[in-house]
């Protein structure tokens, strides 16, 4: 039975697997997730991007930046996914990257990407589920400090606040709005995570 995005779902974060063995699938995530980041600058988040912004633009950011790096272990994705069966298996309604490729001297360093949640699919947890995902599998890669920037005043940067979060200062007019071309501040956040053990295969849970 498939269940609407508005409505109470399970919804599965797990890593995104780029395997040769699964070639067709990926290549259907890479639809779901260019749809997701399309969705989100429409909707006015600031990701580096801006309208008009079209299906291939965001399409290309996977194919050609994105999918590489994680291929070569420069990049990890997590996923959110609606359980919610059809030929694609479930739909993919949120992201978030941890980019590894760091300076020598920075290797116990990781910073955070492109955390997107659908529109559609927001206030429902996926951010945080993702997020905490994210922290996982950081700490199995050693890192032991994030780093981010994000909209000043932004929802987002709530959202990294209330998961303990620093903000390290405000860059006045750092870029340019996604639907204006009015420049926006950018707040600089970083957490100090404690070392653990073992790696994220997935995390299941009934986010509400």
């Amino acid at each position: 039975m498939s269940h609407s995005v508005n409505a109470p779902a399970e919804i599965r974060v797990e890593e995104w697997r780029v395997d040769a063995s699964r070639a067709a699938s990926v290549d259907a995530e890479i639809e779901m997730l260019a749809e997701v980041l399309r969705a989100v600058v429409h909707a006015g988040a600031g990701v580096s991007f801006f309208t008009p912004f079209s299906i291939d633009d965001a399409r290309a950011f996977w194919v050609d930046k994105v999918l590489p790096q994680v291929r070569a272990g420069q990049r990890r994705v997590v996923v959110a996914r609606l359980d919610e069966r059809s030929e694609c298996g479930a739909r993919i309604v949120g992201t978030v990257q941890l980019e590894l490729e760091m300076p020598p001297n920075q290797q116990h360093r990781a910073a955070v990407a492109k955390l997107l949640v659908d529109p559609a699919a927001r206030r429902r947890g996926i951010g945080k589920a993702l997020m905490i995902a994210l922290e996982e599998i950081a700490r199995s890669e050693r890192r032991t400090l994030l780093t981010l920037d994000t909209v000043t005043g932004s929802s987002a940067e709530l959202l990294y606040r209330s998961l303990d979060f620093i903000a390290a200062g405000v860059i006045p007019r750092y870029a340019r709005g996604a639907l204006t071309p009015e420049l926006e501040s950018t707040t600089i956040m970083y957490k100090e995570l404690t070392p653990a053990g073992g790696a994220l295969d997935s995390v299941r849970g009934r986010i509400l």
